[in-house]
């Protein structure tokens, strides 16, 4: 029965408040000691071998003999897999490696490089040299030309210009997206080849160069 108004009318009903959940939270627990529910676990000890399958309470009962806790460090294995050892310590080493791995990820910027349909030797030398400059620091360069007004019929200039730069980048660069228009703008997007990604990276982590001259 739906409960009425003062003017008369009926309640809208109240719709149920669904649970909080942090994902965050979720993701990052770790199930330690008397937490683990499986009813069997594969155990490694604290120097890397494995003791068996066995039931929680017994590898519990080996981590406290030698003073150390039992993590689950892989909960989603069958049967889960569990590790004798510091919890402390744990917790550490996995906040370095995930910090580790955080200063390894590239951070993909691209760079772009304009050029106009009267762009002279000169500039154009410049504007070349620019992306080789960018490819070469393990950055992606986007070449574009845009048109103005009467420029429009003159479109395959502009063609000319970017194909020129693909070709005079040879080797330090790839095509990543060939020459397009879009509206009143002509670009194509280069990445840096291989080689130069991996020159680039020792760099950045300050490995010296060695060049070897025939």
């Amino acid at each position: 029965m739906r409960r009425k108004g003062s003017s008369g009318g009926e309640l809208p009903r109240r719709l149920p408040i669904p649970p909080f959940t942090d994902k965050r939270a979720q993701k990052s627990f770790i199930r330690i000691n008397e937490k683990i529910r499986a009813r069997e676990v594969r155990v490694i000890d604290d120097n890397g071998e494995q003791l068996g399958i066995m039931a929680p309470f017994d590898a519990l009962k080996i981590a406290r003999e030698r003073s150390l806790d039992l993590v689950e460090i892989s909960p989603n294995a069958v049967p889960p897999v569990c590790r004798i050892q510091d919890y402390g310590k744990y917790l550490y080493e996995k906040d370095k490696s995930e910090r580790a791995a955080r200063k390894k990820q590239k951070v993909i910027v691209i760079k772009e490089v304009k050029f106009s349909v009267t762009v002279d030797e000169h500039d154009y030398q410049t504007k070349k040299n620019q992306a080789v400059r960018f490819l070469g620091e393990g950055d992606k360069v986007k070449a574009s030309l845009r048109f103005r007004g009467r420029q429009m019929a003159h479109r395959d200039l502009g063609y000319k210009i970017i194909n020129r730069l693909i070709m005079d980048i040879g080797q330090t660069g790839i095509v990543e997206f060939m020459p397009r228009m879009e509206g009143t703008t002509l670009h194509a997007i280069l990445a840096p080849s291989k080689k130069q990604e991996a020159v680039a990276s020792k760099k950045a982590a300050g490995v010296p160069q060695v060049e070897v001259t025939a």
